[in-house]
This record gives C-alpha cells, sequence and structure tokens, in this order.
C-alpha cells in the first residue's frame, strides 16, 4: 500500500504542476505533509534546501529523497518514476499525434519553421563553448580538441561517448 501512496503523491503533483518542479513543490507538500503525514513542515523545508543545493530537477530529487525514505530502493524509484510518468504519458500522446499527422502540410510546414531556429540555437551555444574554451585553455588546447574530436567522431567512428570521456581525461591530466 505504500507504494501505492508514493506513486499518488508526486503523480498527481506531477499531473497539476503546471511549470515544472518548483510549481509542483507546494502541491508535493501538500501530499507528503498534510495528506500522508510522512514529513513535518521542518523536515520538508530542510529536504527542500537540500534538494536545492544539489543539481537537477528539485520535484525527482524531492521524489526520490522521500520515496527513499518511506520505501526505500523500490520507493525511490516509484516516487522518481510517479514524478516523470505524466510528462512522459503526454509526450508519448502528443508524439503518436504529431506521427499520425505527419504527412500534413501543416505539420510539415510547422517542423520547416522550427529547424533553422533549433540551427541557430545550436550554433550560437556551439559559439559559447568555443569561445569560453578559448578564453579558459587557449587557441591551441581548443583547437586540439576539436581537431581530436572531429577525427575521433568522423574518420575513425568512435561513439561520442567515449570522445567526450577522452577529452574529460585530457583535460584532468593536461589542463588543471
Amino acid at each position: 500500500m505504500i507504494y501505492w501512496q508514493i506513486f499518488l503523491a508526486f503523480f498527481i503533483p506531477g499531473i497539476l504542476g503546471y511549470g515544472g518542479g518548483p510549481a509542483s513543490i507546494p502541491l508535493i507538500e501538500n501530499e507528503v505533509v498534510d495528506r500522508y503525514g510522512w514529513l513535518t513542515v521542518n523536515e520538508f523545508s530542510e529536504a527542500l534546501a537540500l534538494g536545492n543545493a544539489l543539481p537537477g530537477p528539485i520535484a525527482t530529487k524531492m521524489a526520490g529523497y522521500i520515496g527513499y525514505q518511506q520505501g526505500g530502493v523500490l520507493g525511490a524509484l516509484i516516487g522518481i518514476f510517479a514524478t516523470v510518468a505524466p510528462s512522459l504519458i503526454l509526450m508519448i500522446s502528443l508524439l503518436g499525434i504529431l506521427y499520425k499527422f505527419k504527412d500534413s502540410p501543416k505539420v510539415k510546414r510547422m517542423t520547416n519553421y522550427i529547424r533553422p531556429t533549433i540551427a541557430v540555437l545550436l550554433g550560437m551555444m556551439t559559439f559559447n563553448f568555443f569561445s569560453t574554451s578559448y578564453e579558459d585553455t587557449g587557441i591551441w588546447q581548443t583547437l586540439l580538441l576539436a581537431a581530436a574530436s572531429f577525427l575521433f567522431m568522423e574518420k575513425w567512428k568512435i561513439h561520442p561517448a567515449y570522445v567526450i570521456i577522452l577529452s574529460l581525461v585530457y583535460g584532468a591530466l593536461f589542463l588543471n
């Protein structure tokens, strides 16, 4: 029964908390403190403060912590799943609708309008990465990492995850 309660305690705020994690925190507090009585207001505020100090989405961190506290590892997994399930269900539904109408001229036109925007955003992000790298490590280190990454991925077909790991190792060894 506790696992069902954990699921409901985080699924309902996930549905109603429009605006992401910060918008669902009061809803989670209502479920966890008022409805189920798992935490006091003070304990919840301490957990929230700890969650805010860590990187990542706040709602999933709270769900994992409270779920673990109430139901162990399985409780943490259920809490995290319940937090992301509304978004997951909605995404799958919307992708199903989009796939159903993929040949529609309106959907194709919408996709054509979005592509240049994404390309510009990715270009700006790449430029920011290179300029930050240039400022922090210098032009030669930046060019070496860019050229090596290009060769690893395009010429030798090494998976990008391995290239990232190699870059991290290089940075740890040579860019201190």
